[in-house]
Order: structure tokens, then C-alpha cells, then sequence
């Protein structure tokens, strides 16, 4: 599948790096600002186990909030948490002493994108039938297909990938 997201990707860092819409590091973020950005970037590396979830919660939630879309914030803290799950649980196993798994958020004036860089080239694969059970797993990918305008995955050269996905910053009805 194509995506918007391999293009928005900033490099890897080991924190959080914000950006502004012209690739310069945005305002100190103690200072209230009056208006959200028209374009802006973050990304954040995490740690390849399951102690690193809290964390991309916390930094979903946190820049939500320095965006103004805290009302977006349980929709897109749900649809992170299930991707980086997905890159802990399946493909970091995969690729020992491969690189950590890397978030990205990319806000624009209508959408917002999600996106997870992983270093396994297998694509994610959504389970037919899930989530019609009480079954644990396997519901990930439905979750994000639920909350989500869309999603999908690109390769990530020279190896892995990025899934992604893309919500509305739309005020909810």
C-alpha cells in the first residue's frame, strides 16, 4: 500500500523533537500559545518493550494538548498504544539488535497522522472476524480501522516499515 506517512517522518532522535510547518524548533512549550500551528511534526523514539507504552500515552496526550485537540486525545492515545503494541509484541522480537521503534505525529489544518516505524519488513495483518469475540488479542487493527479515517502501512527502506493512521481534527459534533 501507498501512504502520505513515509514522506513526514523526521529522523530518529533519542527525544522528542518538535518542529514547526518550516522545520524549526517550535516555541518553548511552558509559554501558552494562542493558535495551533497550520503544519507541525513530532516524533519520538521508544524502547523496544512494553514499559515504553506508557510512554507513547503520555507524549500522545501531551502533544495533543499542545496542539489544542485535547478532545481528540482518547481516540488517538487508542489508535497509538494499538499500533506500538503491535511493533512491541510481533516485529520487535523479530529483529533483535535491530533500532527501536520510532512514533511520528504530523498535524495538518483537517487530519492528523499517526504513524509507527518499526524495523520488521512483515506487514501487519488485520484479523478477519476479530473483535466479534471476547477473545484478547487480535482486535488492534480493527480498533484503529474503527477510529480512524484510514490506515496502512509503507515499507520503510532499507528496512522495516511505518504503519499509519489518519484522523480528523475536526471539533466532535
Amino acid at each position: 500500500m501507498s501512504s502520505p506517512a513515509h514522506p513526514l517522518l523526521r529522523p530518529p532522535a533519542t527525544a522528542a523533537i518538535r518542529t514547526s510547518g518550516r522545520g524549526t524548533a517550535a516555541a518553548d512549550p511552558r509559554r501558552p500559545e494562542t493558535a495551533r500551528p497550520a503544519s507541525a511534526s513530532v516524533t519520538l523514539r521508544l524502547a523496544r518493550g512494553r514499559e515504553g507504552l506508557a510512554r507513547a500515552r503520555s507524549f500522545t496526550r501531551d502533544t495533543l494538548r499542545d496542539w489544542s485537540l485535547g478532545h481528540h486525545c482518547d481516540d488517538a492515545t487508542l489508535v497509538i498504544t494499538e499500533l506500538a503494541a503491535n511493533a512491541v509484541t510481533h516485529a520487535a522480537p523479530r529483529c533483535a539488535g535491530a533500532p527501536d521503534i520510532r512514533l511520528g505525529f504530523r498535524l495538518e489544518p483537517a487530519h492528523l497522522l499517526l504513524t509507527v516505524s518499526d524495523p520488521d519488513d512483515h506487514p501487519p495483518v488485520r484479523t478477519p472476524g476479530a473483535g466479534s469475540g471476547l477473545e484478547e488479542d487480535g482486535r488492534g487493527l480493527c480498533i484503529v480501522a474503527a477510529l480512524s479515517e484510514g490506515w496502512g502501512w509503507t515499507p520503510t527502506p532499507p528496512a522495516g516499515k511505518t504503519v499509519w493512521a489518519r484522523l480528523s481534527t475536526r471539533p466532535p459534533i
